[in-house]
């Protein structure tokens, strides 16, 4: 059960990113990056209704544990559960630290600048830098801060120091690394809270002013096709005698072109959505959308 769920998760993923990312600046790494940690994101979510489904799997009715479930089995389950918590929580911060930013910085660069890749690679890993500074410090902070340190008079500050080091070896850094996935939740509650209080508002307004038509935008991409092809005619006309066109005019006619090809693309996708059962039904249910 619990592979199908992943690969759901995985095909999910990649029908997600590949709707809604651009087709003329997509790049496969970036593809991959925004894939693999929207999936691992969406499994550690996953995981917490799995964890709760085995401890519950191990119990009868009344709370006592089965037969079968016996200290030595419920502990592997329990440890099991805990290891993957620990690999997914790091897979969150190499992703949100370090992959993510570098190939952001990387792919940036490269628009910025057509050098060559080592002195991209530099530019990103100076910028990635910040990220992991960023990252140790959340780990440093969650690791010796919230300890609560027996207050001994006669204890020197190299006992309690070391004792510092004690719990944080005790604790195989979970203090760390919770503390570090917390940070980034309180970050994450704080965007769902303004988000979602917009989209709140923000709905029954967009329901009561509606969208733009179909047959509207085909008629603004029309005359946008008229205009592009005006263009090119002048452009053409210059070499109409035998002259050859200079590099501005070139580049200017291949951008021209690409455009041109662009909106007739987008005239055939609105033509399609004009003529569609869902074009349709939205006029219909128009009334109860007011």
């Amino acid at each position: 059960l619990f592979p199908c769920v992943f690969q759901v998760i995985l095909i999910f993923c990649w029908v997600y990113v590949r709707k809604y990312q651009s087709r003329r600046e997509s790049e496969v790494v970036s593809t991959i990056t925004a894939i693999f940690a929207l999936a691992v994101a969406l499994i550690t979510s996953a995981l917490l209704p799995v964890d709760i489904f085995l401890v519950s799997y191990m119990k009868n009715q009344n709370g006592t544990f089965k037969v079968w479930a016996d200290a030595n089995v419920s502990r592997q389950i329990e440890d099991t559960v805990l290891y993957g918590y620990y690999t997914l929580y790091s897979i969150i911060l190499f992703c949100v630290f370090l992959w993510i930013p570098f190939v952001y910085f990387y792919y940036e660069e490269k628009e910025e600048d057509d050098g060559n890749t080592c002195s991209q690679v530099k530019t990103a890993l100076k910028y990635t830098l910040g990220f992991i500074m960023i990252c140790a410090v959340l780990l440093l902070i969650g690791a010796f801060v919230p300890l609560d340190i027996p207050n001994k008079k006669n204890s020197t500050e190299w006992e309690k120091v070391k004792l510092l080091f004690e719990e944080f070896g005790s604790s195989h850094g979970l203090t760390a690394l919770s503390f570090s996935i917390s940070s980034l939740t309180v970050i994450g509650m704080l965007a769902a809270i303004t988000y979602t209080a917009y989209g709140m508002s923000a709905l029954p307004l967009n329901l009561i002013k509606g969208t733009t038509s179909a047959s509207y935008e085909r008629l603004e991409n029309t005359e946008d096709i008229e205009e592009v092809e005006q263009h090119l005619l002048r452009i053409k006309s210059k070499c109409r005698d035998g002259r050859p066109l200079s590099s501005r005019d070139r580049r200017a006619l291949q951008q021209l072109e690409e455009r041109l090809r662009t909106l007739r693309r987008r005239e055939r996708h609105l033509e399609s959505i004009e003529k569609s059962w869902w074009t349709k039904f939205c006029e219909a249910i128009r009334p109860l959308k007011v």
